[in-house]
């Protein structure tokens, strides 16, 4: 594959760190641009655990790892290096950053895309680890349709548990909320009851699964409430040690800031999807990852334009040998 690099013929026009929607897709579209492009992963996608993913306009249902390895194989074919491995860290600055792969190569690139996506930390109670992704559940939009108008759960283990037992309502008239750790006020119960949410209150002890299903949750004091699906919010903390190692600002709530395109306060940085955007859906990484890949190059293009008509003005200003007579 040839490429329009002229910044230094031996490194990457890019390095994507993180091989989800958001990478790939950025991967693809600088790919298709010419660009001289690796892609590294560690292969820890944050949706491995479910079985489908939904939203994604011609990929509604498919098995997100499905998509990836239809999204490899494309990049495959237009000369994308892919390689399995960690990235220790991330030195350097434009054009001449220096990506650390864990026990391997250095790899020199002109830019970088982190798209290392985020983890989700889940409540310590039995069952929830277990059937996440399957009958425990977060995102409604992802997988509410798949159990809606059956008995549904929330669990109170975050601040924002009772917004989220406001919004799965719209997918059941069966929605029992369990205040757990986080007890309602006097305006949340309000909203809850009107919208026709029950508490239970007390701590929850453990889900109850029998024939790899879920069928209820039990109460600390031995009460068991079935339920088909539980909904949780986990706490979302961003794998943003690159970006943060490379001195990316944050925003009030931790987390690193971009423009509309991608781009982080320092220069040649990049980051796209769940890295910086806690709700980004499958769908809205992989367009987030387009728009980084489309301003990325232009930049790319603005620097071999520069590049050039610098080479250009010391070519044509050196003074031609003298004519031997």
């Amino acid at each position: 594959m040839t490429t329009n690099t002229t910044a230094n013929d031996s490194a990457y026009d890019v390095v994507v760190v993180g091989a989800g929607a958001g990478g790939l897709n950025a991967a693809l579209v600088l790919a298709r641009a010419h660009r001289r492009v690796a892609v590294v992963d560690a292969g820890q996608p944050r949706n491995a655990p479910a079985t489908h993913m939904h939203g994604f306009l011609s990929r509604d249902g498919m098995a997100p790892k499905e998509l990836l390895a239809a999204g490899r194989a494309e990049l495959t074919g237009y000369g994308v290096n892919l390689m399995a491995s960690q990235v220790d860290r991330v030195d350097g600055a434009s054009p001449h950053f220096h990506v650390q792969l864990a026990g391997g190569p250095v790899l020199a690139a002109r830019h970088v895309i982190i798209a290392t996506g985020l983890r989700d930390e889940l409540p310590d109670i039995p069952g929830v680890r277990e059937r996440w992704g399957n009958d425990i559940l977060f995102c409604p939009y992802c997988h509410g349709y798949e159990v809606r108008d059956q008995p549904i759960g929330v669990l109170g283990t975050h601040p924002g548990a009772v917004g989220h037992a406001l919004l799965v309502r719209q997918w059941s008239d069966d929605i029992v909320y369990f205040s757990h750790t986080v007890e309602p006020g006097e305006e949340d119960r309000e909203r809850l009851t009107a919208r026709g949410v029950r508490i239970v209150e007390g701590a929850v002890k453990r889900l109850v699964v029998a024939d790899d299903r879920l069928r209820g949750v039990e109460l600390a004091d031995g009460r068991a409430v079935p339920r088909s699906a539980v909904f949780v919010v986990p706490t979302m903390v961003p794998r943003d040690a690159l970006l943060t190692g490379l001195g990316c600002a944050k925003d009030d709530n931790g987390w690193v800031t971009t423009d509309r395109a991608g781009r982080t306060d320092v220069l040649g940085v990049w980051a796209v999807g769940n890295v910086i955007d806690p709700r980004a859906m499958v769908v809205t990484a992989a367009g987030m990852g387009a728009a980084a890949a489309f301003a990325l190059n232009q930049e790319l293009v603005n620097d071999d334009i520069t590049r050039a008509v610098e080479h250009h003005r010391t070519a044509t200003a050196t003074p031609l040998p003298p004519l031997v007579h």
